[in-house]
């Protein structure tokens, strides 16, 4: 169990700093803005079938974790916006699992999901880095998580993106791609 846990987070589990400082938020939102690169790298010169590979036993093709981003993407954007629009809004979920399961997740290619996360990526980091250091005080109410400030879902974001992103690099680097 514990080689499993490992494989399935490569980077640990997510752990947050209560009151960051404007450095530690600043850190946290480069971290995001350079994902899309550090995700075209991940997937840089795989071919299909390297795509269709799960990155551990039981766990989500390459294909999978790149069409979940863009999901992930999404879902993280609208938080956001609702938060800073909203007073406690719940923060809406959605069954990733049963996502990664449709048929758009196989059948689409991942550069579509991938011009998807950069373009909404750009306005995503914009909104982020203009932020008010109260903004990020602000909290949704997450189903998964209870309630939550911006400050910490800024680092639970980096953290996810960073954590999918260490599934694909250690599988490349596990089968020597």
């Amino acid at each position: 169990m514990i080689e499993m846990d490992a494989m399935r987070y490569q980077i640990g589990e997510f752990k947050s700093v209560q009151e960051p400082t404007e450095e530690q938020r600043e850190q946290f939102i480069d971290s995001i803005a350079k994902m899309p690169v550090k995700l075209r790298q991940a997937i840089e010169g795989l071919e299909l079938e390297q795509l269709k590979t799960p990155y551990r036993h039981g766990g989500w093709t390459l294909q999978q974790v790149v069409h979940h981003l863009a999901d992930a993407e999404m879902n993280a954007y609208i938080r956001f916006k609702r938060g800073l629009t909203e007073v406690h809004p719940l923060a809406g979920t959605f069954q990733e699992d049963l996502w990664a399961e449709l048929s758009d997740y196989n059948d689409v290619p991942v550069e579509t999901s991938i011009l998807l996360f950069e373009t909404l990526h750009n306005r995503f980091v914009t909104l982020l880095v203009k932020l008010k250091p109260i903004d990020f005080k602000r909290v949704v109410v997450s189903p998964t998580h209870g309630s939550m400030s911006l400050d910490v879902a800024v680092q639970r974001y980096s953290w996810h993106a960073r954590h999918h992103i260490a599934q694909i690099n250690s599988l490349r680097e596990r089968m020597g791609w």
